[in-house]
């Protein structure tokens, strides 16, 4: 065998061996860093904002997804380069691995305070592990060198090298989905189905049937759960059981809280439709969705421990250390803000945020829909800047009116305008270079919602057309038309499409 491609493909067994050591040590601890995910984690932090967005852009809710298999693409080359190079001198691949197990420990570690040895010896043994298999597949066949760092002498043993590769690749598929098993264990599922929720204070009504016009292709007016866009920055969905879990409620108020699950769902409990977006929505993006939600309401938790009349900002804190923080003054203004447990009827799904997790009415996700929540810290403005201010977001960031064309069929086209505290009063289309037209609108719900909105196109001509949709808020304000990026605090600009009629 040509030594180049048994280096390329001891590199790659190595690379797949210190993985799967690496996964199936992790599994033996309390949580579920494994190496990759903490590396991934890592990058997710550093990567520049550009990188992010066109993360998000591109693969939408896939996006950690494609992290994830562009770390594996890149350890697998970086493998099989260090094994070719390390057909001269071993101890070149025994250093890259060494530096990736380096590396893997600085992720973990950076990931929080709850690690046992285990996270941390993960990388090493699987590390260690990696070397020992790259020694050991490009010695197959060959006298023992004859000094530090040499192969021996070459003495072909084809048969030798793929028996040994082969079992090393068995055993990193036994590791890996050993170690996988393990850190399954750790999970929220049991927890989650346990939970009853209690009924709500004043129960909403059902959905009305004029909310729903049923249109084949729109969005329903309720989005499924698991329909529901999930954007954060976990590679692995934390996993938080909720006898264990509690809310803490600091800094400046006159008396700090600690509230378990069970005493959460002890008190008053509402419902309430609102729909939520991510920042990072396009304009006529799928980031966005409606939900009917129950929890109680923040200002009446933050009441009983007193707010300090100089907090200015209300900054919320996942158990993962994500933060948000959003004006004080949003609580008082009627708004709905709520610590919700429920969604859609349910508990939350955990990847939506169970135990408990924030739902504010008109204010992005990404500073205000703490999923997973774990505390809240009374703070001012000036004092703390919050995960994704640090990294030049908007400090204040309420959700800018959009509508979004949906479907074009049939003789009708139809969307979802949305415009949460304020609700939509208008939502027009124009075809091609026509003049606008009002589109009919669903009943309105509450104007925390979306509304569906449609227009029977009877008097489509065969051909190629342009529709755009613009919507009109409750107050008054129609959307501008210039296209606007979401960075730094939202997309605007109208929705058009392209659409042929036979």
């Amino acid at each position: 065998m040509d030594m180049r491609l048994r280096g390329a493909l001891a590199g790659l067994v190595a690379g797949g061996v210190a993985l799967a050591v690496g996964e199936l040590v992790a599994g033996i601890g309390s949580t579920q860093r494994a190496p990759v995910i903490a590396v991934g984690d890592m990058v997710i932090d550093a990567v520049p904002r550009p990188v992010k967005d066109f993360a998000i852009d591109t693969f939408g809710t896939n996006d950690k997804v494609a992290l994830l298999v562009g770390i594996y693409t890149v350890i697998a080359l970086i493998a099989v380069a260090l094994g070719v190079t390390s057909t001269r001198r071993w101890t070149t691949g025994a250093a890259g691995i060494a530096a990736f197990g380096a590396v893997g420990v600085v992720a973990v570690v950076q990931q929080g305070t709850d690690l046992g040895a285990a996270e941390v010896l993960a990388p090493v043994l699987g590390a260690a592990a990696g070397i020992a298999v790259l020694w050991l597949l490009l010695r197959s066949g060959r006298e023992l060198p004859r000094h530090a760092g040499e192969l021996p002498p070459r003495t072909e043993s084809r048969r030798a090298f793929l028996l040994q590769a082969g079992g090393a690749v068995a055993f990193a598929g036994v590791a890996a989905a050993l170690g996988r098993a393990l850190q399954g264990r750790v999970s929220a599922a049991a927890s989650r189905s346990a939970v009853v929720l209690p009924g709500a204070r004043r129960p909403l009504p059902a959905v009305p049937a004029g909310a729903d016009f049923g249109v084949e292709g729109l969005s329903p007016f309720v989005t499924p759960n698991d329909h529901f866009y999930r954007i954060d920055v976990n590679l692995v969905v934390p996993q938080v059981e909720a006898e264990t879990w509690s809310l803490k409620v600091t800094g400046r108020v006159e008396r700090e809280l600690e509230i378990t699950y069970a005493e959460l769902l002890d008190m008053e409990m509402v419902e309430a439709d609102v729909t939520l977006a991510c920042v990072s929505n396009e304009v006529g993006g799928r980031l966005v969705g409606n939900a009917r939600w129950l929890g109680t309401p923040l200002l009446a938790i933050l009441e009983r421990a007193g707010v300090d009349a100089a907090a200015d900002q209300v900054v919320a804190r996942a158990v993962d250390g994500f933060t948000v923080g959003f004006p004080v003054a949003a609580l008082r203004d009627g708004r709905t803000a709520l610590v919700a447990v429920g969604m859609n009827g349910e508990p939350l799904p955990i990847r939506h945020g169970f135990p408990a997790r924030l739902v504010i009415a008109g204010l992005y996700g990404y500073v205000s829909a703490t999923k997973w929540l774990g505390e809240i810290e009374l703070t001012r403005f000036e004092d703390y800047d919050p995960y994704w201010i640090k990294r030049g977001w908007a400090v204040e960031a309420p959700i800018k009116t959009s509508a979004r064309i949906d479907t074009a069929k049939d003789g009708v086209v139809a969307g979802v305008a949305w415009a949460p505290t304020l609700g939509i009063e208008r939502v027009e289309l124009r075809i091609d270079d026509g003049d606008w037209v009002e589109c009919e609108l669903a009943d309105e719900v509450s104007k925390d919602t979306w509304r569906q909105w449609r227009h029977r196109w009877s008097d489509a001509t065969p051909g190629r057309h342009s529709l755009t949709v613009r919507a009109t808020d409750g107050s008054g304000m129609t959307q501008r038309e210039e296209r606007v990026a979401p960075f730094p605090d939202g997309a605007e600009g109208w929705h058009t499409v392209n659409v042929t009629v036979d």
